[in-house]
């Protein structure tokens, strides 16, 4: 009998041997798991603030831009304001020509 309780024993030794073999290498499994997610998290962190950093870059250069056509509009206006302004000179000139032939006649 002491045979077959010893046999018994060391069977079960043998078997919580094996599952806490088979638990450790789950917990390293989970661990490694648990590592991956991690480092995940921390590169998507580091998407997310390159994201927002580059969205604020192009935020800053739209509004650039804007300023920039308001100028130009500006601009626009005004050469419009000086090509009248040279039109009716150079319709005076004519006037001033026609004056000046007629008093030289």
């Amino acid at each position: 009998m002491a045979s077959a309780s010893s046999t018994s024993a060391r069977s079960l030794f043998a078997d919580s041997k094996m599952r806490l073999a088979d638990r450790v290498q789950v917990n390293v499994n989970n661990i490694s798991s648990l590592a991956r997610q991690i480092t995940r998290g921390s590169k998507s962190s580091e998407i997310l603030m390159h994201s927002a950093r580059n969205f604020a870059v192009q935020e800053q250069a739209m509004e650039n831009s804007e300023n920039n056509l308001k100028k130009m509009q500006l601009l626009c206006v005004h050469l419009g304001y000086q090509h009248d302004s040279m039109l009716k000179s150079a319709l005076q000139l004519e006037e001033i020509k026609e004056q000046v032939c007629a008093m030289q006649r």
